[in-house]
């Protein structure tokens, strides 16, 4: 058994409150912070289970508004954590408050030691607990939750992606839009060592220029006309975690030297910060572009792509996935008719042929949509091809598929037609061509109503 301390944060501007808590918790590896912004900070390096937090921090000492700030983002870094509050008898209503927004719990001040190590160590078991329940849940759960696939592609792409996940290392995922290249991200960081711990991701084509450097790295106070107080960017946030640089092709090339540097030596610095500050993430990227080309005309750096393809996986687009627009159909329509609380049955026969006919140029995403409106606003209860609205030339075709045994049969009339057509109707040449006997011949085009004018060799 480790004999490792478990950590645990203490948020307190107090210095004389600081000082009795960290005796008092002297079993524990007790971090101190005595402001927001480095709560924060200390908390996405270290992630403690348990936090202490006053409410009355800075610049709100008198009141809450901070301490419930910190509260909340502590809660949406990591939602499992168990953030013990500080009550003064006249603070008792923001206490309730911090318990309402998701703290564990609250102590009344002055501290009394005892009272204080056991709803601490009640918040250590606690958390641990929730941790393993959440661990086996994970684990009957299907290997790579969210994507629904049957089609031979997406199973090999499936079990490349449990082969990556396990190493360490960068991930480039392709595709075209709409084809899921964040679930599969997902996935990977879910089939990983970093499972429990954030997985942060940036869509590169969202932000602006001038400010995708400050969501990526952060900003320190006064950095810049409006930062008015310090910020912790995507990549510390995803510090033990995966970072998932979305669209990277649209990063702009002046950034991307920066991104680089973060790639090469694992530490970045905050816009208008001279610290250098260590990080440990993984990443993985997606583009819908064609970076190969982008190198060759000088709008993405050679040297990041490397960084970045150390692996790269291809989502094939919806169109190539055979039998998955079906499966997918119907795994949207028992999700949007719980959600809405409609009750639908199923789909009409033209609609699932439908559905498999349709090219899916929006891929996985289009289909989604349709599913949602389809799901809102069908008259009855099952989903018809009008429902979704593909067209009545999808429609028309969903109603002529041929039989197997007509499909042969044409197949059989197009090649006796073109043997015919090449030995100019010679039913001897056509025979040896198809490598079939004469009589065999005449029966099929007998069969097949041919209207042939018999043209025999002399």
């Amino acid at each position: 058994m480790s004999d490792e301390k478990q950590a645990i944060l203490v948020v307190e501007d107090d210095l004389g409150l600081r000082t009795q808590m960290k005796w008092a918790l002297a079993e524990f590896d007790v971090v101190i912070a005595d402001d927001g912004p480095k709560a924060l900070l200390l908390f996405s390096q270290r992630r403690p289970p348990v936090v202490i937090l006053d409410l009355g921090l800075p610049p709100d000492p008198n009141g809450a508004s901070e301490g419930l700030a910190v509260l909340e983002a502590i809660l949406k870094l990591a939602p499992l954590t168990k953030v013990i509050v500080a009550s003064g008898n006249e603070e008792r209503a923001n206490a309730l408050k911090a318990v309402s927004l998701g703290a564990y719990d609250f102590y009344a001040k002055p501290v009394d030691p005892e009272i204080m190590r056991l709803i601490v160590n009640r918040a250590f078991r606690m958390q641990a607990l929730e941790t393993e329940n959440a661990s086996l849940v994970k684990a009957q759960t299907a290997p790579l939750a969210g994507l629904v696939a049957a089609s031979p592609q997406m199973i090999s792409l499936c079990g490349t992606a449990e082969k990556v996940a396990t190493a360490n290392i960068a991930v480039l995922i392709t595709g075209e839009s709409g084809t899921g290249k964040e679930l599969l991200a997902r996935a990977v960081h879910d089939l990983s060592s970093r499972a429990g711990q954030n997985f942060v991701a940036i869509n590169c084509a969202a932000i602006p220029d001038n400010l995708l450097e400050s969501e990526l790295f952060g900003h320190e106070r006064g950095a810049f006309t409006g930062a008015i107080k310090q910020t912790i960017g995507k990549v510390e946030q995803a510090h033990l975690g995966t970072l998932f640089l979305d669209e990277i092709g649209d990063m702009p090339l002046s950034l991307q030297a920066k991104v680089l540097r973060f790639l090469q030596n694992r530490t970045i610095e905050r816009i208008g910060g001279r610290k250098e500050i260590e990080v440990d993430v993984r990443v993985v990227s997606a583009t819908n572009r064609d970076l190969p080309a982008m190198m060759k005309d000088g709008s993405f750096r050679e040297d990041l792509f490397y960084r970045l393809n150390e692996v790269s996986m291809h989502i094939p687009p919806l169109r190539e996935r055979s039998g998955d627009a079906v499966l997918l159909a119907k795994y949207f329509l028992t999700k949007y008719s719980k959600k809405f609380e409609r009750a639908r049955k199923g789909f009409t026969r033209e609609a699932l042929v439908a559905i498999d006919s349709y090219a899916w140029p929006g891929n996985v995403r289009e289909l989604e949509n349709r599913m949602k409106r389809s799901v809102l606003m069908a008259e009855g209860k099952d989903i018809t091809a009008f429902d979704l609205d593909l067209g009545p030339s999808i429609a028309a075709e969903a109603s002529v598929i041929p039989t197997l045994r007509a499909a042969r049969q044409q197949a059989e009339i197009d090649v006796v037609t073109r043997a015919l057509a090449v030995t100019e109707n010679n039913i001897s040449g056509a025979s040896e061509l198809l490598g079939v006997s004469r009589p065999t011949l005449y029966e099929i085009i007998r069969t097949t109503n041919l209207d042939v004018k018999r043209k025999d060799r002399s």
